[in-house]
């Protein structure tokens, strides 16, 4: 997915330019095993996405941490797009933060895309007593080549009526914008191409806590003229609600997980905890608008050897909507 220029650093000119790179093939979830009952470390997975693949829609590969307990969350690059015209820069490294050990694993993905492997670990005590701070949650690379690592204020979700909306992105050509609402239980695309007038142009739902057939009973909904069924997937029925996104880069796939933050999934979605977590993938209307759940896509990662994991963030090789920047 990366560029295939010659003398050229990482990922693309521009955002449009992207949108007409390669499609993606695999991508790369961090898997929590921390407040479940499995006693294993928590692990960076490779899943394989490309239909005409005999792996499709299975995790291929699986880098387990050292240590158990991590809750490994948010990952970034250790370079952008805003290194495009420096042919020093690789987009080599995943820089993957520990919310709860509040250590940070750089993780290599340039040896070998498909089997990721451990490069190095910054421990607690070196983030501590040379930063006096503790328990990242969000890194992000930036234009100057260097590392931001997000430690405060990193649980800013918006509160809505009957809602919680947990993730937001926008297509690379600033035309959509698409959230989830992790206790409703439900995406939503507007066309934002007028900025003063956002307009709903697609939702769909994905579980949630208002399900016909949960104990919640809506008594005032102005949106919905009844409680959403429960979804059901290829045999599997979804716990907890559409959390974590990721955007094709030609904007015609949303993916989503089901896990928010372990403690959280255990509060609100017991069942999910025990059950795990899924990927799913929704097709986008780009023309006019509107989401569709495309039903031969499930990941299940309620079926892992070590056991039920809750799968979280996801991230293409090449750079992807939520974490590459042009500047």
């Amino acid at each position: 997915m990366a560029s295939t220029c010659s003398g050229c650093g990482p990922g693309y000119k521009t955002p449009l330019d992207a949108m007409k790179g390669p499609r993606e093939e695999i991508v790369y979830l961090p898997c929590i095993y921390r407040n479940t009952d499995i006693q294993k470390p928590d692990y960076l997975a490779t899943v394989d996405v490309n239909p005409q693949s005999p792996n499709f829609c299975k995790v291929i590969h699986r880098l387990p941490m050292p240590n158990r307990k991590d809750e490994l969350h948010h990952s970034g690059w250790n370079a952008c797009s805003s290194c495009y015209d420096d042919p020093s820069k690789r987009r080599n490294r995943l820089i993957l933060p520990s919310l709860m050990s509040s250590r940070i694993y750089v993780v290599d993905v340039g040896t070998d895309p498909r089997t990721p492997r451990l490069h190095k670990i910054v421990e607690p005590i070196d983030l501590f007593w040379k930063c006096g701070l503790a328990n990242p949650h969000t890194s992000h690379c930036l234009g100057s080549g260097q590392i931001m690592i997000k430690i405060r204020h990193s649980f800013t979700h918006v509160f809505l009526a009957i809602g919680l909306i947990t993730d937001i992105l926008i297509s690379l050509d600033d035309r959509f914008l698409y959230f989830s609402n992790w206790l409703h239980g439900d995406i939503r695309q507007y066309d934002i191409t007028d900025r003063r007038n956002p307009r709903m142009v697609g939702q769909v739902f994905l579980g949630g806590s208002i399900l016909k057939d949960g104990p919640v009973k809506v008594l005032e909904d102005k949106e919905l003229d009844s409680q959403p069924t429960p979804r059901i997937l290829k045999g599997k029925r979804v716990q907890g609600g559409p959390q974590m996104l990721q955007l094709s880069l030609d904007g015609r796939r949303l993916y989503v997980t089901t896990s928010l933050y372990s403690a959280w999934d255990k509060q609100f979605y017991p069942d999910l905890v025990k059950e795990g977590s899924v990927m799913m993938q929704i097709d986008v209307d780009t023309d006019k608008g509107g989401l569709k759940l495309n039903e031969n896509f499930l990941v299940d990662f309620g079926a892992e050897p070590d056991g039920p994991a809750l799968a979280h963030e996801l991230r293409y090789p090449g750079g992807d909507c939520t974490s590459d920047i042009w500047l």
